[in-house]
């Protein structure tokens, strides 16, 4: 097992819940932001990682919708950053694991349609999943025995702005909320995801592309649905609406469930039910939250 864990992106949500989680198992931990280590700069990665780490790369431009209006700013960081940090891993000695996501799938199948493996055709259709799929690419090109570890609808469900904890903050008020039913993929609680990605650092798992997803399937709708139910509200005023309701600058596409099969043959733990981590989720945020009482919504 290698002494270090190199965190890079440990200012976003995967990043502090990473580290909190390997520090707590007495890992010895480097935790890096952006500020700390800019990914797009080679000089500044190679300061940062000696041999006998182990990177976990979860610094990512993750703007869905703004990568549309910017998708070289995007690609910097997505496609860039990620080769920056393979090639120096690679000349180190250091190991890898690089978070992708969902996106680089398009939600489209001849027949029909089913959880996506890993080697299934990618073709990204926003400026986001093509920059994240270039990242793939650069990291695989210059470090083939680094892991690639896509997730997908990540939340934590706490104060923050996630899906889950957008929904937690609605379900507060009283008012009915429209919710997208054709969009359909893994929803993935923070926690669960930092556990796969600690256990791919530690060694024994295959790779080099797994995914790692709570299992099962469910739409926005659905997931908002549960959601309310979580936290004691009345799931009825969640209505089901079409993605035409919402018109978003990047098409998001509308089936990426990711299989977990390929992955745990490769010896990564399954993870756990959406619907039994939604709970969970919703029952630490409610134990966590130092706002106190969730304000209702005007």
């Amino acid at each position: 097992m290698s002494q270090r864990i190199v965190v890079t992106g440990a200012g976003g949500m995967l990043g502090r819940v990473l580290t909190d989680q390997a520090r707590r198992a007495g890992r010895q931990v480097l935790a890096l932001t952006s500020s700390e280590c800019d990914i797009t700069d080679l000089e500044s990665v190679r300061r940062h990682v000696a041999s006998g780490d182990v990177v976990i790369n979860c610094a990512a431009y993750t703007q869905v919708d703004a990568a549309e209006a910017d998708e070289a700013r995007a690609y910097e960081v997505n496609g860039v950053g990620a080769g920056n940090i393979a090639k120096v891993c690679a000349q180190t000695g250091a190991d890898l694991v690089h978070v992708s996501t969902d996106y680089v799938f398009n939600g489209v199948f001849d027949g029909d349609r089913r959880p996506y493996e890993i080697d299934d055709e990618t073709k990204p259709i926003n400026a986001y999943g093509r920059t994240k799929l270039a990242g793939e690419q650069a990291v695989l090109a210059a470090k083939p025995d680094a892991h690639v570890v896509r997730t997908a609808w990540v939340y934590k469900g706490g104060d923050g702005t996630d899906f889950v904890a957008t929904m937690r903050r609605l379900a507060a008020g009283d008012k009915a909320i429209d919710v997208v039913d054709d969009q359909i993929g893994s929803p993935t609680y923070v926690d669960d995801l930092a556990t796969a990605l600690l256990e791919v650092a530690g060694g024994g798992v295959g790779g080099p592309v797994l995914h790692a997803v709570n299992s099962g399937v469910a739409s926005r709708f659905e997931l908002a649905q549960a959601t309310f139910t979580a936290v004691g509200a009345d799931p009825g005023r969640v209505r089901p609406v079409g993605s035409d309701r919402h018109p978003r600058p990047a098409t998001r596409p509308n089936y990426t469930v990711l299989s977990q099969q390929r992955s745990v043959a490769a010896g990564l733990t399954g993870l756990r039910d959406w619907r039994d981590a939604l709970i969970a989720a919703v029952a630490d945020a409610g134990r966590n939250s130092a706002a106190g009482p969730l304000p209702s919504t005007p």
